[in-house]
């Protein structure tokens, strides 16, 4: 029991430790794909290739002078980014990253915590995300920040709302809230976007106005809110939302590849584990839902650079009128599916 919770906790710091350096040479990333996408060559000056420039930027954050506003909430003003990067690290718990491992006679759970509502956890950690930005826009005592806090809670709110209904059409098929079973079930190619391919379309259109990403970037439009809800932010604290974001869509990216793109699974998995053994197998299956979370990433980079922000109304309109009947008519839709393939046997 005691080398067990050792393992976990380990594998707590392991994760957490990913999730930051993957937030922070997202930023790199990010720079560089905008770089080459504008036909400029991006950072070159710190470090080779200019790999060491998010390390730059952390040491400019933590160094820059900490401000507060004469006129903001002290208190809110410091728990607005601290929830914010809070809730952004928790969704980690649950997600499993690879099959379980056998190092010397033991077996190494490669998922913190597997609980039979794990879906919910995401869905209840997501909803907590948007209070760290509603605190932070409204105790910052500015109008500009204010209209982007309220931006991103009735943003967030409408696109939950077709997120949730999107994933209840998952739901039917696969009979489980575990995110565990849910990606066994899932075992070589037998992958959930083969079957729900309009839920997870109407999921990942939410992922993007979930964590804030244009052309879903309402709430710090700096064109019209002169930075949105953290304007009046310096230092560390405006780190952490910027981190926040990233982490965010590391997080949503994971939980994409695991509901959809058959997490740790391949074409060919059981024929890797029988020649490899069951030490370095399934760190195979956790490489692999790696590269599936790094080319999410990339393609929300890539939407970034492409695709110009929305205005107001037709973000909303396309939460309330569009994808909300789409998710409706995918549930009715799957559930006909699903019940004429029982009666005829299938």
């Amino acid at each position: 029991m005691g080398l067990d919770l050792i393992f976990r906790i380990v594998l707590i710091v392991i994760i957490f430790a990913i999730s930051l350096v993957v937030a922070m040479y997202s930023t790199y990333a990010e720079r560089k794909i905008a770089a080459f996408f504008q036909d400029r060559i991006g950072p070159n000056r710190a470090g080779p290739w200019g790999l060491l420039q998010p390390l730059a930027d952390g040491g400019k954050m933590f160094l820059k002078e900490e401000i507060i506003p004469t006129n903001a909430t002290p208190f809110l003003f410091i728990v607005g980014p601290s929830l914010a990067i809070l809730t952004a690290c928790i969704g980690s718990a649950v997600i499993p990253w690879g099959q379980k491992m056998v190092i010397g006679g033991h077996t190494v759970d490669l998922q913190v915590t597997d609980i039979n509502v794990g879906v919910l956890y995401i869905f209840g950690v997501v909803s907590l995300g948007v209070y760290g930005v509603m605190i932070g826009g409204w105790a910052s005592n500015n109008k500009y920040s204010l209209l982007g806090a309220i931006r991103a809670a009735s943003q967030n709110i409408s696109y939950e709302i077709s997120m949730g209904l999107s994933i209840i059409a998952l739901l039917m098929l696969t009979g489980t809230l575990s995110l565990k079973e849910i990606a066994e079930q899932q075992h070589g190619w037998n992958w959930n976007v083969l079957h729900q391919p309009l839920g997870f379309l109407i999921f990942i259109v939410c992922a993007f106005a979930e964590t804030n990403r244009t052309p879903f970037d309402l709430p710090e439009c700096e064109t019209e809110l002169v930075g949105g809800y953290h304007t009046e932010y310096s230092s560390m604290k405006l780190g952490f939302y910027l981190f926040a974001e990233y982490i965010n869509m590391f997080i949503s990216s994971a939980v994409m590849a695991t509901l959809y793109w058959g997490g740790y699974n391949y074409p060919g998995m059981d024929w890797v584990l029988a020649h490899t053994g069951p030490a370095i197998g399934p760190l195979i299956g956790t490489v692999v839902l790696f590269a599936k979370i790094f080319l999410f990433i990339f393609f929300f980079m890539w939407v970034r650079w492409t695709i110009p922000r929305f205005r107001y109304d037709q973000l909303m309109d396309l939460g309330w009128k569009i994808l909300i009947p789409l998710a409706i008519g995918n549930i009715v839709l799957t559930g006909v599916v699903s019940t004429v393939l029982k009666h005829f046997g299938f």
